[in-house]
């Protein structure tokens, strides 16, 4: 989302019928219009240097306010691993508790099958036994920090049933975490794909 200039072109065929107060006019000749102009420059100037790029999806390891240092990110991406652990964990033992610790407030997934769940329903499928996972294997993860966001992508290989039938074979998932006010990671929202094999493509 770069800002671009939005200044008129100097061609420009606007016409203007406002009288330029006499004030305004004292800088019209070439020696002060040269000073104004250097005026105005030098603090659009001082503005862009000192101001936050505003760059959508900038990398966390951009030097901005907001960025984090190396040990940061490390520290970070440990504890995005023992969240993602402990997902996998209150997944396969259906464990309520840790699903309402681990999920935010707001969230919301969109399974497989397209389907939207807000937090509760999710953990009431899991509390019911309308989801249930026998085998829940996970590889391939990958994880980017976006300031106080967290991107993770995962391979999964499932074996288990779901409301809307039997769940067999490899997913891709996507886990959406942000850091609240404590610093603590959240899961804000959640998406998995199904990935088709060849013989499902004929």
């Amino acid at each position: 989302m770069d800002l671009n200039s939005i200044d008129p072109p100097t061609g420009s065929t606007l016409l203007s019928v406002t009288r330029m107060p006499l004030a305004f006019k004292r800088f019209t000749n070439p020696g002060r219009h040269r000073v104004l102009a250097g005026l105005l420059g030098m603090s659009a100037f001082v503005f862009v240097a000192t101001s936050e790029p505003l760059h959508a999806g900038q990398p966390a390891n951009a030097s901005t306010p907001t960025s984090m240092g190396r040990g940061q990110r490390h520290e970070s991406r440990h504890e995005i691993d023992q969240l993602e652990d402990q997902w996998r964990q209150a997944v396969l033992k259906s464990n309520t508790t840790a699903m309402q610790s681990l999920l935010a407030d707001d969230f919301l997934g969109i399974t497989a099958s397209g389907t939207l769940q807000t937090k509760q329903q999710m953990v009431d499928n899991l509390r019911a036994g309308r989801v249930h996972f026998s085998t829940l294997a996970l590889s391939d993860r990958k994880v980017r920090f976006y300031g106080t966001t967290a991107l993770v992508t995962s391979l999964a290989e499932v074996q288990g049933t779901a409301a809307d039938g039997a769940l067999s074979g490899s997913y891709r998932y996507t886990h959406v975490y942000a850091r609240d006010a404590h610093g603590v990671w959240k899961i804000v929202s959640f998406e998995a794909s199904r990935i088709r094999d060849d013989a499902e493509h004929h």
